[in-house]
């Protein structure tokens, strides 16, 4: 393991760039229960720089290698990784395989967050670039941005999402934090027509309210496209309709993910009660 990167704060990756924020609380690995006969899981936050690796690898795999995502990473980016220029100031979130003598440990599973003070040393968040935010100016120093969510394939049945979030809810409450919001990819394959469907659908029963709407830079064009498809929303938006949360407008259409992105937000508050124990032990 590469020990020269250690993710302390105020320490800073190759060209000076702050890799966290100073002053958070993050919780030590834990260990989930078997998803796959003997095979264990635990979720960790990454601390050092081949960790956050781990997780642009299997992040690559999934947006370019099954998605055929188009990256644009930075000048120098090692082949097979999916960089951006946020990626230096996100905490990132592993779920990944319990070392054995058989087998090494493998991610399975990342998220990462963008905290409101990394957010500003940043220049603003990742969702800045694909929606206007400015009636959510105010929410800034509360609000938490999540992204870059994916899971290997072998791994999607749920036990990962729920270790996933824990965790999340976890890092939020530790640290102050009551808002999280977020970009939900919704496939762009048939052309945009299940997007605008869920789009149509997700409005009439899970919009905010206006005040907290929002609209997209690039928005994709939902009037010439069908809207009455019977669309199943990916686990991802389910996860955020399940706890609560509410769509904060049109999609955005991302040409370089090949996406349709809905602009998500949790109020954490406001997360049913079956979920504040299960996340939060409340």
């Amino acid at each position: 393991m590469d020990k020269t990167n250690l993710r302390r704060p105020g320490n800073t990756p190759c060209g000076g760039v702050p890799i966290a924020a100073a002053g958070l609380v993050r919780a030590a690995a834990h260990r989930g229960a078997a998803a796959a006969g003997a095979v264990r899981l635990e979720t960790l936050w990454a601390w050092h720089q081949d960790e956050v690796r781990e997780a642009q690898r299997l992040r690559y795999r999934v947006f370019a290698g099954e998605m055929g995502a188009r990256l644009s990473p930075p000048a120098g980016t090692p082949p097979g990784l999916d960089v951006d220029i946020h990626d230096p100031y996100c905490e990132h979130l592993l779920v990944r395989t319990v070392e054995s003598a058989d087998a090494p440990a493998q991610v399975v599973g990342t998220y990462r967050v963008l905290t409101p003070v990394a957010a500003r040393l940043a220049g603003g968040l990742y969702s800045d670039g694909e929606f206007d935010l400015a009636r959510l100016d105010r929410l800034r120093p509360r609000m938490a941005e999540l992204g870059r969510f994916c899971i290997d394939p072998a791994w999607r049945t749920g036990g990962v999402v729920l270790m996933l979030w824990a965790a999340l809810a976890e890092f939020t409450l530790r640290n102050g934090l009551d808002l999280v919001v977020g970009c939900a990819s919704l496939t762009m394959r048939d052309g945009g027509h299940a997007a605008a469907s869920l789009w149509t659908r997700l409005r009439q029963s899970h919009l905010a309210p206006i005040e907290l709407q929002v609209q997209p830079r690039l928005a994709l064009p939902v009037d010439d496209l069908q809207c009455d498809l019977d669309v199943e929303p990916p686990a991802l938006i389910i996860g955020y309709l399940n706890c609560g949360g509410k769509v904060l407008g049109p999609p955005a259409w991302d040409p370089e993910f090949g996406t349709a992105d809905l602009p998500m937000m949790l109020n954490l508050p406001d997360l049913p009660a079956a979920y504040r124990r299960r996340f939060m032990g409340a």
